[in-house]
């Protein structure tokens, strides 16, 4: 009966933290509606209304947790404050790309940028951390640099919208783990810190009369205080999935969010996709399955070693 019950539990905190994750990657997903809607407004204003509006959600969503004391705490640690202070950094650096590319009709990079992320997170786990590769993966990290190549002779240049996107994801998902706090009190301690600049810069504009925010209209002023939402919700929903998960599952979840901006950005957008498009997605999605299979099969072999 125990164990019974001890399953129920378990299954129960498995399909909450599905739904939660599920609910992240779908608003990721469909996020670049929304930067489109922002699209005439100025990059960076747009990046520091994501941000500023982001905070109450984050405090919000925190005193609601009851975890104020692990803040607190994090808050009288400058060790903390630096590593917050990077993965900050970082994480503004991806923002700044995404909704830039979104806006000048390059949304189907950001796609592959978000595709190729995992495989860039194998190759600095190998680098960083010392982790091994097994053949598969190995296999899938070549044939992602294989489709790299192809799209950089074909252009004549570096994709680096896909790159900068996924090199600076890994990079933040890297550093994150090294800060020793919790998902909710680290996202509010990045846009806290984010929120210093980005709100000397909003009065300065709104000083200046060069803001969109209040000597604009009412629609804009709505979707620069939107920003807020769209930024901290799917990225709060997965960090309490993610804990509720298994990280093989995870692993393949993530794949929602970049197929649902692919679909959207050449059967909505009409943003154009050609046979060496189509040649690197192919490689990419090859990739994707051989590395998904190397998790599973990863999961099946080690219960039957111990």
């Amino acid at each position: 009966m125990a164990t019974d019950a001890i399953q129920l539990e378990a299954d129960s905190k498995a399909r909450r933290g599905f739904l939660l994750a599920l609910g992240a990657y779908l608003l990721w997903g469909l996020l670049p509606f929304y930067m489109k809607a922002v699209a005439h407004l100025p990059l960076a204003e747009v990046i520091a209304h994501r941000i500023v509006w982001s905070v109450p959600i984050a405090a919000a969503v925190l005193i609601w947790a009851g975890r104020t004391a692990d803040f607190k705490a994090a808050l009288r640690s400058p060790r903390i404050i630096s590593m917050a202070a990077l993965t900050a950094a970082l994480i503004s650096v991806n923002w700044g790309i995404y909704v830039w590319a979104i806006a000048v009709d390059r949304t189907i990079e950001t796609a592959l940028g978000y595709y190729i992320n995992p495989l860039v997170s194998v190759v600095v786990g190998a680098l960083l951390l010392s982790e091994r590769l097994d053949r598969l993966q190995i296999a899938a990290v070549v044939l992602a640099a294989i489709a790299v190549a192809v799209l950089t002779i074909d252009a004549g240049k570096l994709p680096w919208v896909s790159l900068v996107l996924a090199f600076s994801f890994a990079a933040y998902a890297f550093f994150r783990k090294t800060l020793p706090i919790g998902p909710s009190q680290g996202f509010l301690l990045e846009v806290l810190l984010l929120s210093v600049p980005a709100l000397g810069y909003i009065i300065f504009l709104v000083v200046t009369g060069q803001d969109h925010f209040v000597s604009s209209s009412l629609n804009d002023t709505a979707l620069l205080i939107g920003c807020g939402p769209v930024t901290a919700i799917p990225l709060l929903l997965f960090g309490f999935g993610a804990k509720l998960l298994r990280l093989s599952t995870i692993g393949i979840m993530q794949y929602i969010a970049p197929t649902i901006v692919f679909l959207i950005a050449v059967l909505i957008f009409g943003e154009p996709f050609g046979s060496t498009q189509a040649i690197a997605f192919g490689l990419i999605w090859a990739a994707l399955a051989i590395y998904s299979w190397s998790m599973f099969r990863g999961r099946e072999i080690r219960p039957a070693m111990r």
